[in-house]
């Protein structure tokens, strides 16, 4: 049920510490440039986040764009959501993006025990100047790479380069400011290093929901039915349908890959490259055999790895990939890029493989290999299953609250 905001009329000094924390519930605020219903990564774990700690007791709220225009507040699955005034991005039609702001009327009114932010763009640096203000500990947890935004800003690829430093070291001196920072994997965590980031970063995984995600028992048709798919061996991929995910690649691969088996490639996700994707399948003679299977709610998507032989990610800007993480959960060998995080996922011979980016001929191999190899896939799937055990989101969960703690002291 969703309730208006009243701004605050006077401020003041709240009161924080170990000894009002254990007369009610921490409070948390959460800052978020991107949130469901945005289909995203970040925007995933973002409300994962929100809804887990508050399961576990917490009190939380979550700031982030109004995914409709107006400002309003409302309060799903437990939790607090202030949506802020937005437009539209010109260049991203489902794309919106907060109206900048002050947030101290905000942060005043929750009295926050700890702030959040998960990016370091308009929200998230309006969060941490806000509480640097009212003397509100900052966590901050980054999930950005330059490369995530370029196709969305149209930088030329001559001027990428440069554009990247601008935008690092734009994002060295917003998070630099909070008291504890945070990225999924340790290999994102040596790139902040590597770029220059000056205070020490702890990797986090993002976590997930080992119940949800797991291998299936009944027969991969069923699954396969649900989603209009031929019963055949299919290669599933989840996620944006954008340039950096480079899922032109795995459409390439998919000729060589039919020249050893009977295979088929499943699509589920919206963006930008949709397309230019199928057109793509098309002109190569396998339009018949690429499926778009559209957005997929998060309930649904379970099925979708269920659905699947092999999971490929071919992308080369991912700090962690849930999806990844979701389908290794589910039991699925993975064909994935050797490129950013992946490798710390991908242990190659063990429960994937790992291929050059841009090298089709080496993705069709390895996609080959396992397609036509069932025991093959069941050791592998096995192996990711095993690894994807020590991503479990509760874990995660209880160091963000310890964290939480230690910040708040």
């Amino acid at each position: 049920m969703a309730m208006s905001a009243t701004p605050a009329t006077t401020l003041r000094t709240p009161v924080r510490g170990p000894a009002l924390l254990a007369t009610r519930p921490r409070r948390v605020l959460i800052g978020a440039d991107t949130y469901p219903p945005d289909v995203n990564g970040a925007a995933y774990f973002a409300h994962r986040l929100a809804q887990g700690l508050a399961e576990r007791g917490n009190e939380v709220h979550v700031v982030c764009a109004s995914d409709e225009g107006p400002g309003r507040t409302e309060h799903v699955d437990g939790v607090t959501v202030h949506r802020l005034r937005s437009a539209p991005v010109l260049v991203h039609p489902t794309m919106r993006v907060t109206v900048p702001t002050r947030l101290d009327r905000l942060i005043d009114r929750i009295a926050p025990d700890v702030v959040h932010v998960q990016a370091h763009f308009v929200v998230g640096r309006a969060a941490i100047s806000a509480s640097r203000r009212a003397g509100v500990p900052v966590v901050a947890t980054n999930h950005f790479m330059p490369d995530n935004l370029f196709q969305f800003a149209r930088v030329p690829a001559r001027l990428r380069e440069r554009a990247g430093a601008l935008a690092w070291k734009d994002f060295n001196r917003v998070f630099s400011r909070a008291d504890r920072v945070t990225t999924p994997t340790e290999i994102a965590a040596g790139l902040l290093t590597g770029k220059g980031f000056g205070p020490p970063v702890e990797p986090i995984s993002c976590g997930i929901d080992l119940a949800r995600f797991q291998p299936r028992a009944e027969p991969k048709a069923w699954a396969r039915k649900a989603f209009g798919l031929p019963d055949r061996d299919t290669i599933v991929f989840v996620g944006r349908l954008d340039e950096e995910k480079r899922l032109d690649e795995l459409i390439r691969a998919l000729p060589h890959v039919l020249n050893g088996t009977d295979a088929q490639i499943a699509l589920a996700g919206t963006g930008g490259q949709r397309a230019a994707l199928a057109r793509l399948a098309d002109r190569i003679g396998v339009g018949d055999r690429v499926f778009f299977l559209g957005f997929v709610p998060d309930e649904t998507l379970p099925q979708v790895y269920a659905a699947g032989d092999v999971f490929a990610m071919p992308g080369v800007a991912e700090l962690q990939s849930i999806a990844t993480l979701e389908a290794m959960s589910s039991g699925l060998p993975v064909v994935a890029a050797d490129a950013m995080a992946l490798p710390h996922l991908v242990r190659p011979g063990e429960n994937g493989h790992l291929f050059q980016p841009g090298d089709v001929q080496e993705l069709a191999r390895h996609l080959g290999a396992l397609l036509t190899s069932p025991p093959l896939r069941a050791t592998m799937g096995a192996a990711s299953r095993a690894i994807a055990l020590t991503h479990d989101h509760q874990a995660s969960l209880t160091r963000f609250e310890r964290i939480y703690q230690e910040v708040a002291r």
